[in-house]
């Protein structure tokens, strides 16, 4: 097989990459090791920031998205019994957040990739890279009982934290950077209306609470919970009973139940690979960088790179300019630092750590009194939350000349 750019992983950087490529006129082939039953129905990430959601309407794959995504304007802190609202789209001259779940975004781009008669091969095993630092390398796999290779002249590893392609570097081209938190949400997926119409942060004495949604139907509903927590440790009666205490306010916020429909518990860290390039090699997205899911960066982090990293493939194929290729790893990086960044401080600011004591929990209350009435802080955090602009990574501030009243 041979194709212009390798694509290993169908997620949302993997599709997205094949997508803007093939808009390109750039040839492309994805590789996935799940079936595509598996990956148009494991639920991820749901909040699509401003410009993800745009980009997605923009290059003709977001029609589904505008019919049946949840356009929100605006977020609720939640502490000390009472809800105040941060005014997205007043603090950030009229942006947003669409709540769409990952799943859907990843069926919607399968769906416009197989239309377009792009390839995109499920259940591949095996998957081996060679020749990555040279011209011309080769992605070996397995698919139908058959030993394959695939020669292109770029591979795209967008595969996630435990795909081949991180791994496929030698140690000593890369460097990692991680943090683990002292901490976990335990997440589950409720066939339940939405308890209020934007979502909820709340900070508690017994821990973080999120209200989310993923539909008018569906709720997404978290709990900070100790690491090493095992779901089966949270039967039905308990969640529920934590979730009440967590999100009630002292004028009588109603929480509605339903059935759970899935439960997990997912560990909360940081981390980060860079550079994100070797040879011919391309991270991005999982196979790159992690965050805390409290800022809800992954998938638009992911959405971000491969932008990035299909512009500057553009670039190279059409007129053999490789700068922006050279340029790709510090051009994402500075950008997902700006993301952990904004991840870490929500999530400092509203969990509970372990051995919190009250001159710690005094301080977060005073943060969050802070944010919700000072327009200049509840300003950073809104237009770290609806997204900075794709193009912020490029731009080159101009410095700022003091000046002097008196010469």
């Amino acid at each position: 097989m041979r194709t212009q750019v390798g694509i290993i992983g169908a997620g949302p950087a993997g599709l997205m990459l094949a997508h803007l490529l093939h808009l390109e006129g750039i040839d492309s082939v994805v590789l996935e090791t799940r079936g595509r039953a598996y990956v148009e129905s494991r639920v991820r990430a749901g909040v699509l920031e401003h410009d993800t959601a745009q980009l997605l309407a923009d290059t003709g794959v977001g029609a589904r998205m505008r019919r049946e995504g949840l356009v929100h304007t605006g977020l609720e802190l939640r502490f000390e019994g009472v809800s105040r609202r941060i005014d997205l789209a007043a603090l950030t001259s009229g942006r947003g957040i669409t709540v769409y779940g990952q799943q859907e975004v990843v069926k919607d781009l399968i769906a416009a990739r197989l239309a377009a008669g792009g390839e995109i091969l499920f259940d591949v095993t095996d998957v081996e890279l060679a020749g990555i630092d040279s011209d011309a390398p080769v992605i070996r796999f397995a698919h139908e009982g058959t030993i394959r290779e695939l020669n292109c002249l770029v591979v795209a590893g967008c595969d996630g934290f435990h795909g081949v392609s991180r791994g496929s570097i030698p140690a000593s081209a890369r460097r990692t950077v991680e943090h683990t938190y002292p901490f976990s949400w335990l997440g589950v997926l409720a066939q339940a209306a939405p308890s209020a119409h934007e979502l909820i942060y709340a900070q508690h004495e017994r821990g973080f609470a999120l209200h989310s949604m993923r539909s008018p139907e569906v709720t997404r509903l978290y709990l900070q919970v100790p690491n090493g927590t095992e779901s089966s440790d949270w039967p039905t009666a308990r969640i529920w009973d934590e979730l009440h205490t967590r999100l009630a306010t002292n004028d009588g916020f109603t929480l509605k139940e339903g059935p759970i429909l899935e439960q997990g518990v997912t560990p909360m860290r940081s981390f980060v690979t860079e550079p994100m390039r070797y040879g011919q090699l391309f991270l991005a997205g999982d196979a790159a960088h992690i965050v805390p899911p409290t800022g809800a960066k992954g998938l638009n982090l992911a959405i971000a790179d491969v932008r990035f990293l299909a512009e500057a493939l553009t670039t190279w194929f059409r007129q053999g300019r490789g700068t922006g290729l050279d340029e790709y790893s510090a051009r994402c990086l500075r950008r997902i630092w700006r993301v952990q960044h904004f991840s870490s401080w929500m999530t400092g600011l509203l969990h509970r750590p372990a051995d919190a004591d009250e001159f710690s929990h005094r301080l977060q209350v005073a943060q969050l009194e802070y944010v919700t009435t000072s327009t200049a802080a509840a300003t950073t955090l809104a237009e770290n939350y609806v997204g900075l602009p794709l193009d912020w990574s490029s731009r080159v501030d101009t410095p700022v000349t003091p000046t002097v009243p008196f010469a």
